[in-house]
């Protein structure tokens, strides 16, 4: 199987709670300026900080490739009674062959606490659980970052274990926390029953 399967955009934008999944669009600029104003976020990210303008929209078409080219998803997360994007959210393919993908996520500021984040990756599990060939999905988490392990907890992953000094972020090597949701075998059998 090749690492870049050809990818479907979902027909019906992914949902819960209260945000949905949706491609990104120009108009979306203002949330790569408002992810900047977080110091952490240009460390683990392509937002640049400052980010003005020009470079937001950048952004925006980066996300938009990483389809077109195959890596994988990069949803906007959009609040689902105005459609305002709130965050970003990825699902990434790279690793698909071996039936693993990971995920990410990042939450403008001023959209924190409230629990959309897990929203947002609880949509993005259920939308991964329809590829097939996916059957684990993976989130690498730092140790200090309780709001992010709460979010994913409440999106259903399950903490696995700490991987020592495992990636470069602002030139330092960090500790890693290892979180996982895997496929339930009832879902994947109502999915080959759908297929017959």
């Amino acid at each position: 199987m090749d690492a870049r399967l050809p990818l479907a955009w979902p027909e019906v934008p992914p949902a819960h709670g209260g945000v949905l999944l949706r491609q990104f669009r120009s108009e979306d600029a203002h949330l790569a300026m408002e992810l900047a104003e977080d110091p952490y976020i240009p460390l683990i990210s392509s937002i640049p900080s400052p980010c003005p303008q020009d470079e937001a929209v950048e952004w925006i078409l980066r996300q938009n490739g990483r389809f077109t080219s195959g890596a994988g998803y990069s949803f906007a997360v959009a609040d689902a009674q105005t459609d305002r994007a709130l965050g970003q959210i990825g699902l990434w393919l790279t690793y698909l062959p071996e039936g693993r993908a990971t995920a990410g996520y990042l939450m403008a500021p001023a959209h924190r606490g409230r629990g959309r984040a897990a929203d947002a990756l609880a949509a993005l599990a259920a939308f991964g659980w329809s590829i097939p060939e996916l059957h684990r999905l993976e989130l690498y988490i730092e140790p200090w970052n309780t709001a992010s392990f709460r979010t994913a907890e409440a999106a259903g992953f399950s903490c696995e274990g700490l991987l020592r000094s495992y990636q470069v972020i602002g030139g330092q090597r960090r500790d890693m926390l290892l979180y996982a949701a895997v496929r339930q075998p009832a879902l994947l059998a109502s999915q080959v029953a759908e297929r017959r």
